[in-house]
């Protein structure tokens, strides 16, 4: 029978890397391939309307007994970030872990060091995954797949656990920023969603960035370096001047924290005729990005005045938006959250993600989706990894929730018998009432006389 660390273990060793500027959807093969692998794991669990489209989405249902319950769903994304490689995976389990600093054996200069986790100090005795230190783990969001699929198996394999409809729902391509491109919310057709993207336990983020995306095309003129006096424009210097340009001291990843926004150059290609720069735009407050867009625009026009030769266009694409506005639509989402947590046996935590996920769009869409952890840390680097023992939280929590929200169905149900016996009770209580204000209401001119007999 399979765990939950078998099923994380496998699918990690699927490279399923998204890129940038792919002409196909998914933008890699291997997303076809999990999503294929999960389809044919839900239909062996007996799940229902489970269907993998075109694009790579995976869909299915574990159908609910509680009629009349509200239908959720449970959301993770097959990909990983592109920061980092992900091929040929080999994660390294570690049982009993003795609290101190890990040193990664295919490349022992990368070390997890505790000073840089703090988590780790809750993690002694627990199970830890970890990659060789040459690849991504992908935990992120490979132990959200693996939390959804656990907790699907159990609610499929205990009848007994009341509970409504689940939708699963598995995307591609969210760290790309394209992870619901092709997501048909009516379809999912839920009350709300929780996507499990989250890292360490406990936590419900309901809150996230609006996010831009600015791509700098610098266009210098090439020319032999001979000859090149007075007539070369290398766009190369003149994109290390506008990396350069940019506030860093006040609007960087590296400088800022909490809900202080950032502008961040994270991709430049090119060479002396032509450099492409993609620029990430990043705040809470969803009008500052246009203020961000704005400083890039002023360092361009004072590149322009000094480099006249040079052409520099800035294009700027909407990516996703703070998801905190969308969740106000429906409180429960984040409510019942808190309880199936707390229920699980960890103390919730609301935060705010100096991030996205797949939720942000949906809830933006129309779908309110907070985020819920799943156990991983450090993720998009070669230090990640991910806590056993946190990820079966989540999947507890999950449990949970579907019990809480057919719970809150057949509380509402009792409660509309009860308004229902009320209501009856009421009517005939007028009923009666009315009945003898008649009776007993006759005016004196309308009575009868007393019978007299003739005379």
């Amino acid at each position: 029978m399979d765990t939950l660390l078998d099923r994380f273990i496998r699918y990690v060793k699927v490279e399923t890397t998204a890129k940038e500027d792919s002409k196909t959807y998914p933008s890699t093969p291997g997303q076809l391939e999990l999503g294929k692998i999960l389809a044919d794991e839900l239909r062996a669990l007996k799940l229902e309307n489970v269907t993998m489209d075109e694009h790579g989405i995976v869909m299915a249902t574990v159908p609910g007994n509680v009629p009349g319950a509200p239908t959720i769903g449970w959301c993770s994304h097959v990909d990983t970030s592109p920061e980092f490689t992900a091929k040929n995976v080999k994660p390294q389990i570690i049982k009993n872990y003795d609290g101190k600093d890990i040193t990664l054996p295919g490349d022992t200069a990368r070390v997890i060091k505790v000073s840089e986790c703090p988590a780790l100090k809750n993690m002694k005795g627990k199970t830890l995954i970890t990659t060789d230190g040459t690849t991504l783990l992908g935990a992120d969001d490979k132990a959200g797949v693996a939390v959804i699929m656990t907790a699907a198996a159990q609610l499929m394999a205990n009848p007994q656990i009341k509970h409504g409809p689940v939708r699963i729902i598995y995307t591609c391509d969210e760290e790309i920023g394209h992870g619901t491109d092709h997501l048909d919310l009516k379809k999912i057709d839920c009350t709300c969603a929780y996507t499990l993207d989250g890292e360490d336990e406990g936590n419900i983020e309901n809150e996230t960035w609006s996010a831009n995306l600015a791509t700098v095309m610098i266009t210098g003129k090439n020319i032999h370096p001979g000859f090149a006096k007075g007539r070369m424009v290398n766009a190369i210097r003149l994109a290390g001047q506008f990396i350069e340009r940019i506030p860093w001291h006040s609007m960087s990843p590296e400088t800022t924290e909490g809900r202080v926004g950032f502008l961040h150059p994270y991709v430049i290609e090119g060479g002396v005729p032509e450099v492409k720069i993609k620029v990430l735009l990043r705040s809470f407050v969803t009008k500052e990005l246009e203020d961000q867009a704005n400083i890039l625009r002023n360092i361009a026009a004072t590149l322009k005045a000094e480099h006249p030769e040079a052409e520099i266009k800035i294009d700027v694409t909407e990516q996703y938006r703070n998801m905190l506005e969308y969740l106000k639509k429906e409180p429960r989402a984040t409510k019942l959250a808190e309880q199936a947590i707390r229920n699980a046996g960890v103390e919730p935590k609301y935060q705010s993600i100096r991030g996205g996920t797949d939720g942000s769009r949906m809830s933006e869409k129309g779908l309110p989706t907070p985020n819920l952890s799943t156990g991983m840390h450090n993720f998009h680097s070669p230090l990640e990894f991910a806590c056993l023992e946190q990820m079966e939280n989540a999947v507890k929590t999950l449990v949970e929730l579907a019990q809480l929200w057919g719970k809150k169905n057949e509380n509402c149900k009792r409660k509309n018998a009860r308004n229902h016996r009320a209501e009856r009770l009421t009517f005939f209580l007028c009923l009666f009432y009315f009945a003898f204000s008649i009776s007993h209401s006759v005016p004196k001119e309308h009575s009868y006389p007393p019978n007299r007999r003739r005379s």
